[in-house]
């Protein structure tokens, strides 16, 4: 089977954005925390986080064209801070409930069952689920014009986890953790460790990681 552009054009638009949605395979899933002008807490469920750099630690973000409802980016652009934390699978059916259109200053958290955790000094909120938290502070906003999208660079400021999380190589243990993922809009995943592989170096075979 080949998929032309010609052919996807002529695609139904709902089947179209569920196919092109899913083919690249799976992706990173965060709920993003956020805080209005009004103090009102918000949250949103986003697969398009990627990361930037290690040093400074940047984390960026895609959002689709923006319609009058939509608080995330607006509150991140008001307050210049904003959270990612992970999903497990303990709460994706909440998580997932946070991308229905809910009124403008609406709480996803109150709406969907999700509890809103706060720490010193860090105005946006945490989703207290989670077992991987990360405050950012933004850094950088860059419209994309191709397709109307924006581009959203933080800084990572704190990140919150249980110390056994981490292995000590400095690896984030996701299984551990239970982070799931997603393909596509609305297709959850478990993940499973295959295995941890050395640093690849030329004319070296790759081999698995036995040590930390």
């Amino acid at each position: 089977m080949e998929i032309t552009r010609t052919s996807l054009q002529q695609m139904e638009k709902r089947y179209c954005a569920t196919l092109i949605n899913s083919l690249p395979g799976f992706k990173c899933l965060q709920l993003v925390g956020t805080i209005s002008e009004n103090g009102h807490s918000n949250v949103g469920i986003f697969n398009s986080i990627f990361h930037l750099g290690a040093s400074p630690a940047l984390l960026g973000m895609i959002f689709r064209p923006q319609s009058e409802d939509h608080d995330t980016l607006k509150n991140i652009k008001r307050t210049g801070y904003y959270t990612f934390n992970n999903i497990t699978e303990s709460f994706y059916q909440k998580a997932h409930q946070t991308s229905a259109r809910y009124t403008s200053g609406c709480s996803e958290f109150v709406e969907c069952g999700l509890t809103e955790y706060f720490i010193t000094d860090f105005e946006a909120p945490f989703v207290a689920e989670s077992t991987i938290k990360i405050a950012l502070s933004l850094q950088e906003i860059i419209p994309i014009n191709v397709n109307q999208t924006t581009m959203v660079i933080g800084k990572i400021e704190r990140v919150l986890l249980s110390e056994d999380l981490i292995e000590p190589d400095g690896n984030v243990n996701h299984q551990k953790a239970g982070t799931i993922t997603v393909a596509g809009l609305d297709s959850y995943y478990s993940t499973n460790l295959i295995a941890q592989l050395n640093y690849a170096k030329p004319n070296v075979p790759t081999s698995i990681k036995t040590e930390f």
